[in-house]
């Protein structure tokens, strides 16, 4: 069946492509998302000259999940909606509660002046810029801190755009002038900013998928935010294990409020209904 009349995938197709991509991702696509697969697998059809559905999933599965193609496939799939500052009243927590906290904290000796932060689905790195904006407005200029932000996300093209730090008008809506002008200058691409070294210094970005350990040390606080809606029970499970297991005693968890991850979360105190400690 040539490509210009294969409108949709059929349902046998569908379940083997759905089968590839929770066994790679852990995401589950439903059967009520078939036309949108099919539209986005038609993209990747016009992109890679392949012939038709069939004949692109045999091509992804031969290829490693490393490979250039799975990220864009997966960026196909994925949502990346995204903006520095997203969410509100978790970074008003963040820089008025959180990072006084730890500051009065070291002040009095009662902790390291460390700071270890994941983003641990960090897409393009709006959430792991918004963590080093108020860390070095607040924390960073009251006492010399060594900070650390790792930021993680499966697609290896959205990691590489975090790695640039350069973020568009519509990125950069919630950050106040003042903050732009402190820590933005203009990128070469006209409508788009750039973080400047004050930032940049520190964050780091790799490639990693969730439902495989991050060997890293502990973190005081980990973001869990706007990834696991794609997955199933099963999945989250496992996310959230590997999750759990790198955050420190009296680390926080943000969660999103739509991950639908509170049964996992038992072992730790409910701060807010987006909010969990460490105990």
């Amino acid at each position: 069946m040539s490509i210009a009349t294969e409108t949709l995938i059929s349902p046998e197709l569908m379940n083997r492509y759905g089968k590839l991509i929770y066994d790679v991702t852990g995401i589950r696509i439903s059967p009520q998302k078939q036309a949108l697969l099919a539209n986005r697998v038609r993209r990747r059809l016009k992109a890679t000259g392949i012939a038709d559905f069939d004949a692109y999933l045999k091509h992804l599965q031969l290829l490693k999940p490393s490979h250039c193609e799975w990220d864009c496939f997966l960026q196909e799939i994925t949502t990346h909606e995204t903006y520095l500052f997203r969410d509100e009243p978790h970074w008003q927590w963040f820089k008025d509660q959180y990072l006084a906290t730890i500051s009065q904290d070291a002040l009095a000796g009662g902790r390291p002046r460390s700071l270890r932060i994941w983003s641990a689905a960090c897409s393009t790195g709006d959430e792991a810029y918004s963590a080093a904006i108020c860390i070095a407005s607040g924390l960073k200029q009251l006492l010399p801190w060594t900070v650390k932000i790792i930021g993680t996300d499966i697609g290896v093209g959205a990691v590489e755009q975090a790695r640039k730090a350069t973020f568009s008008e519509r990125a950069m809506k919630l950050v106040p002038p003042t903050l732009r002008t402190r820590y933005f200058t203009n990128a070469e691409e006209a409508g788009f900013s750039r973080a400047k070294a004050e930032l940049t210094n520190l964050v780091q970005f790799r490639q990693h998928n969730l439902l495989d350990p991050l060997l890293e040390q502990p973190f005081d606080l980990i973001f869990l935010k706007n990834v696991l809606i794609y997955f199933d029970d099963a999945s989250k499970q496992r996310v959230v294990a590997n999750v759990l297991k790198l955050l420190k005693p009296g680390g926080h968890l943000i969660a999103g409020a739509a991950e639908g991850i509170s049964d996992h979360l038992k072992q730790l105190k409910r701060v807010h209904a987006w909010l969990y400690r460490q105990e």
